[in-house]
């Protein structure tokens, strides 16, 4: 791990001030227009490049025709979402062509493999440059260089990885909070990429992580949710990452804990005792469960069996009887049988999570299981992935049903972006609530309030103030 001295933070804020005054010297306040691919991770490292870009005198935009400065921060987990941002960088041509001092820069995961920073670096020549997320922490550098006349510049990540504290961040919200607790990925599933774009894992200090805590709820903050590839591997002083909930719990403040994501092969027992002790810390667990085969668990390298994982399930619920629990499936890994895909329906039964996010399997460069000869039609795949959403709504809409009636406290969040008349917020189940908008109810936008559950659907429930 490449650790970024202090020394090395303070240059990038001496960039960061002096690129403000050029803007300032040349009585311009420019614009920038970031959009975000992929996980929470992603988002939270945009709200890193809003910091940075915020520091050096850009107002925020939320259009592209009106920006100085586009960042596209990209995913690499699917081919899905490298498309979409490829696209989307295509579509910022024509924008460059009429305003040759506009700069584009394409950030994040997907950059990182190096058959995609060629397509860009060959066939998105207005594209002035590239940063890796080891290196984001060097946009100021990378930025003002451009401003000087600067060439291209594609500045990718070490394999190590890095780790940098003390950049500035601009949150997305002040009643929500995304604190990373550490960084990359050991495992090596046979599927997965991320070890690849997001180096080794890192872990920050304890006393860092903490003091952002500490800032976040100072700022308002009501949920805040800890992130990394694999939180339960997180480590550092002698400590883990149950002893870490438990510190951040044992502060002052009215506020919920969430964290994501976790590995069924690291989820202690210890973690799931500190959660039941500790109100503040959300009765919502999000545990990938990926497939309900026990041989393609294997071939996946995901280290637990379906039965090991049942044992984990019934611990928590025997702990928290009313844990909500969310988990990731893959449908159509290689190799996959008719029988093994039945087993997954069956885990979903079994388990009876609340939310499922499903995915059709993505073969990803320099995976194991994209060389397997075995690759499931697109067909296959696509039918396995709908009698899949079949089953689990049926189960989903069950859970929420059976809410109906009952008292849920709910952060209220702000306007619904399906209705201006109804506001929105999550449960402590981290379930998506809506309650009528009026004077009452916009007076706990950044709040709890306690919400009666009046009608629920698959996806969503709906209330009103209790």
């Amino acid at each position: 791990m490449i650790k970024v001295t202090s020394e090395q933070i303070a240059e990038q804020y001496k960039i960061m001030h002096s690129v403000r005054e050029h803007f300032s010297a040349l009585g311009k306040e420019p614009k920038c227009y970031i959009r975000t691919f992929g996980c929470q991770q992603n988002e939270a490292d945009s709200e890193q490049l809003r910091g940075m870009t915020s520091e050096m005198g850009y107002a925020r935009t939320d259009t592209p025709e009106d920006a100085d400065l586009i960042l596209i921060n990209t995913c690499a987990v699917r081919e899905h979402a490298e498309l979409r941002a490829l696209s989307t960088t295509g579509q910022f041509k024509k924008l460059k062509e009429k305003n040759p001092e506009l700069y584009i820069g394409v950030c994040g995961c997907m950059v990182t493999q190096e058959h995609r920073m060629d397509q860009v670096k060959k066939s998105y020549p207005y594209v002035d440059f590239l940063v890796g997320t080891g290196m984001l922490y060097k946009l100021p550098e990378i930025l003002a260089k451009q401003l000087d006349g600067g060439k291209r510049s594609f500045t990718v990540d070490s394999p190590e990885g890095s780790l940098a504290e003390g950049l500035p961040i601009e949150r997305e919200s002040k009643a929500t909070a995304w604190v990373s607790v550490m960084y990359g990925c050991n495992n090596f599933c046979s599927y997965c990429v991320v070890p690849y774009t997001r180096g080794r894992e890192r872990s920050r200090e304890r006393s860092d992580i903490l003091a952002e805590v500490k800032r976040v709820i100072a700022d308002g903050a009501k949920e805040i949710t800890l992130l990394g590839q694999n939180v339960n591997s997180y480590s550092s002083d002698g400590g883990d990452f149950a002893d870490l909930v438990d510190e951040i719990c044992a502060l002052d403040g009215d506020f919920i804990l969430r964290f994501m994501t976790s590995h069924p092969k690291d989820a202690s027992r210890k973690l799931i005792d500190t959660m039941a002790k500790n109100d503040k810390c959300a009765k919502q667990f999000h545990l990938p469960l990926q497939s309900g085969s026990g041989r393609i668990l294997h071939e996946m390298n995901r280290k637990y069996t379906p039965e090991s994982y049942l044992e984990l399930v019934k611990y928590m619920r025997e702990k928290m009887p009313d844990i909500a629990l969310s988990s990731d499936i893959i449908v159509g890994f290689p190799g996959e049988t008719d029988e093994e895909f039945e087993e997954t329906l069956s885990m979903l039964r079994t388990v009876g999570f609340d939310m499922v996010y499903s995915f059709i399997y993505s073969p990803r460069p320099l995976t194991p299981a994209a060389a397997m000869t075995c690759q499931i039609p697109q067909e296959v795949k696509s039918k396995r992935f709908d009698r899949l959403l079949e089953v689990q709504n049926e189960i989903s809409l069950a859970k929420n049903l059976s809410l109906v009636g009952k008292h849920q406290r709910v952060l209220v969040t702000g306007e619904s972006k399906n209705s201006p008349d109804m506001l929105t917020g999550r449960a402590d189940s981290n379930k998506l609530v809506h309650i009528p908008r009026d004077a009452a109810s916009e007076a706990y936008i950044g709040k709890f309030a306690n919400v009666k559950i009046t009608k629920a659907e698959t996806f969503a429930l709906f209330g009103e103030l209790a």
